[in-house]
């Protein structure tokens, strides 16, 4: 049987995929075709992407599926937020892909806040105050090479520039921009008055475009490469607004966690909150599909347990699971900004809990804890703030195969816990290209295709 294949190219800051899906039978098939590295490096004294590695690597992805004989009739990409290049009138990138864990924004809060107060910024764009937001990124670029601004003719955010390499067609998606602290939270543009006052260029960023439109198709060069020509979509380029399109359910009952490298606690909504209440509880409004908005909280997430993997390189991530359910937790803040990009995690942990003799069996237990307790306290925040009590989290992700951790959520919010689907990112992404070419007719129907293709299944 012939089918139309749609490719998620999902890109995150540890690895990403080529994950091929079709429907059959009313359910929402997925086949992983390639799967590669990614990862910040450090150059000149910076954390950067290989933002050229990464599109080899899309074309490879894109080679294998040729190589399967399933050549895809549509492709999208998302990958992770805030991070993005600049070019110049010829397309030329006039830097290098510098990450959000890169130290450039230390202080660039205050900077900014001699043009904008962080309460007006909040109230303008709705948006979590984090370092490593575009609005301090630039404001960092603004101060050490403004000369890089003045050369500057086009803004374009990591899928946005990975798109433009396929498709010549320089464009800015909604979801992604949503999480520069650049849009209007009220009107889901660019707020040009705010990059006015900020010293930044509003001739660099293009008119939004929105999950589910249709980009173009691959320049000829590139399609020579890979063997065949199809039609580049734009789903949610963000990954967490890819993710949460592929909740598996309806109901208005259930809280989120987008669990990967960073933990996304929230719920979907379709106001803006830019109160003082929210901005108190820190809490983000970033698009979602359709001008939804993702109500939500940045957590460190599993980029603790990936970073202390990697320093104790034997084990997997089942044994230090097993590890850290015998160890002894000590109260620690996981969203501490020395745990965003420290030279070894085990050292921080140790550093954040004033322990420097903790075991390793303790610093698990009190990153698995520390995580299960913001969780917790996400959950509460969230319910004092739309003033509604939520029955259930659905953890949806990569960390939702960490049986442990969502237990742990389970016991600490009192809450039901529902895990699945693990590939939700790649659904949402595919979802929105079938969107697009209208295999569903809302939202709601493709949800329902969720929850029926995936095993969900409760934590206890």
């Amino acid at each position: 049987m012939e089918h139309t294949y749609y490719l998620a190219v999902d890109i995150g800051a540890s690895s990403g995929r080529h994950i091929l899906g079709h429907l059959e039978n009313g359910r929402l098939v997925l086949e992983e075709v390639y799967r590669f590295t990614n990862g910040m490096q450090k150059k000149n004294g910076r954390l950067i992407w290989d933002i050229d590695g990464l599109f080899s690597e899309v074309k490879n992805g894109l080679k294998a599926c040729a190589a399967l004989g399933k050549i895809p009739s549509f492709m999208g990409i998302d990958t992770w937020g805030v991070d993005f290049v600049l070019l110049d009138s010829n397309g030329n990138r006039l830097d290098d892909a510098v990450g959000y864990r890169d130290s450039r924004t230390v202080g660039m809060d205050a900077v900014l806040s001699k043009t904008v107060s962080e309460d007006e910024l909040y109230a303008r764009t709705g948006i979590q105050k984090q370092l490593l937001n575009t609005v301090y990124q630039l404001t960092a670029i603004r101060e050490s090479t403004p000369e890089i601004l003045e050369q500057a003719e086009t803004f374009l955010m990591i899928p946005d520039y990975l798109n433009a390499r396929l498709t010549g067609i320089y464009s800015n998606e909604y979801t992604e921009a949503s999480t520069s602290n650049l849009l209007s939270a009220k009107t889901g543009e660019w707020d040009y008055e705010l990059l006015e006052r900020m010293g930044v260029p509003t001739r660099i960023f293009s008119k939004l475009r929105h999950a589910g439109d249709t980009l173009g198709t691959l320049l000829p060069e590139v399609a020579e490469e890979v063997g065949f020509s199809l039609t580049v979509m734009l789903p949610a380029t963000h990954d967490t607004g890819s993710a949460v399109l592929a909740i598996p359910t309806n109901s208005d009952d259930a809280i989120y966690i987008s669990s990967g490298t960073w933990s996304l606690i929230g719920v979907e909504r379709m106001e803006p909150d830019t109160s003082p209440e929210s901005q108190k509880h820190n809490f983000t409004n970033e698009g979602g599909y359709n001008k939804r908005y993702r109500y939500l909280k940045n957590i460190m997430g599993l980029w603790m347990i990936q970073s202390i993997k990697k320093e104790l390189v034997k084990y997997g991530f089942p044994e230090l699971s097993a590890m850290a359910q015998k160890g002894n937790p000590i109260p620690i803040d996981v969203n501490d900004p020395r745990f965003l990009a420290p030279e070894s995690m085990i050292a921080a942990v140790r550093e954040v809990a004033n322990a420097p003799e903790l075991s390793i069996e303790d610093v698990l237990a009190s990153v698995y804890h520390g995580l299960a307790d913001c969780y917790a306290k996400a959950v509460s925040g969230i319910e004092s703030i739309t003033q509604k009590t939520y029955s259930k989290i659905h953890i949806i992700g990569g960390g939702c195969r960490d049986d442990y951790l969502s237990s742990l959520t389970a016991k600490k919010s009192g809450k039901r816990v529902f895990a699945g689907p693990v590939e939700a990112t790649a659904s949402g992404n595919i979802l929105a290209q079938m969107l697009g070419q209208g295999l569903f007719s809302s939202v709601s129907e493709a949800r329902e295709c969720v929850a029926r293709s995936f095993d969900v299944k409760e934590k206890f």
